[in-house]
């Protein structure tokens, strides 16, 4: 007889805290959005995403369009996307987004993308034909893009910057020690140079940091000092939520106190606006951040 070793069926996982609690997704405004993803075969990153305000948006009939196909080529190893070889660019995918956005009424819109490394031009062609038919079919719509890095090849960039949208966002997802851990592909000070290039191109800079990673507040400061020199209006602090087990684990829970701890600090070191709270994400109350900014058209 050999003693095998006894592992636990289970693997303890921390409990959430109170303030992590949120709705499920009801009500007709959220089904008639879920109606409407379903037949325009749309990709949301609500849903890739596992985003927890998925309720509360949609209830709205608001949603975050994400376009260039539900596969990424990138790895990070915080996100609920799927990694791998992605199918071929739909080249009708412009069209039926800003259908579904003249049809949702949607007032502001938000479009993200998963990492197309695979192409030539980033994907960047399909977000700049994006942007021109929701302009076409909706052109009342305040329009805010949350873009990849374009691995630095800085013409795919300004080719999305070209169609001028109100908010230009790129994460930097979290501080700069942590990146070679959380954001395998990227890297912290490429990052930077498009967010700074997206600012001197005179339009909306926005961005967003997970907390609860293992980060410490010395390293959130030194992301905001690092953020406010390079030219960033807007910052978004939410709590890091581990989508599988196979994920980045959370180190710690964010409490709401020094959430708004973060947001008082970052006013003062010269943002122009932060939201910050557990469950805030990169376009949670996103028709706020269209506020005058000097300089800015």
């Amino acid at each position: 007889m050999i003693d095998l070793p006894v592992v636990p069926a289970v693997t303890e996982v921390k409990r959430k805290p109170d303030w992590l609690r949120v709705k499920l997704p009801v009500g007709k405004e959220y089904a008639q959005v879920r109606s409407l993803v379903d037949t325009h075969k749309l990709h949301t990153i609500c849903e890739s995403g596992n985003c927890p305000n998925m309720g509360e948006c949609w209830g709205a009939g608001t949603a975050t369009f994400m376009i260039l196909g539900n596969i990424c080529t990138r790895s990070c190893s915080f996100c609920a996307v799927a990694t791998g070889r992605p199918l071929a660019v739909d080249v009708d995918e412009p069209n039926r987004v800003a259908n579904s956005v003249k049809l949702m009424g949607v007032k502001h819109c938000v479009i993200t993308s998963v990492d197309r490394d695979d192409l030539k031009d980033g994907g960047s062609i399909i977000w700049a034909e994006t942007l021109q038919a929701i302009r076409k079919e909706s052109p009342i719509t305040t329009l805010e893009t949350l873009i990849p890095d374009f691995r630095g090849i800085w013409d795919n960039l300004y080719r999305v910057l070209d169609e001028k949208p109100e908010v230009v966002s790129h994460n930097m997802e979290t501080v700069k020690r942590l990146t070679k851990q959380v954001r395998i592909q990227a890297k912290y000070d490429r990052s930077l140079e498009a967010l700074k290039r997206i600012s001197e191109f005179g339009l909306r800079t926005k961005t967003g940091i997970m907390l609860g990673l293992g980060e410490t507040e010395d390293d959130v400061f030194e992301a905001m000092d690092d953020l406010v020199a390079n030219g960033v209006h807007i910052l978004t602090l939410g709590q890091y939520l581990q989508p599988t087990r196979n994920h980045h684990p959370v180190v710690d829970w964010i409490h709401p106190d020094t959430f708004a701890m973060y947001k008082e600090i970052g006013m003062a070191k010269g943002l122009k606006y932060v939201e910050s709270g557990p469950l805030v994400r990169s376009s949670y109350h996103a028709e706020k951040h269209l506020f005058p900014i000097e300089g800015i058209v």
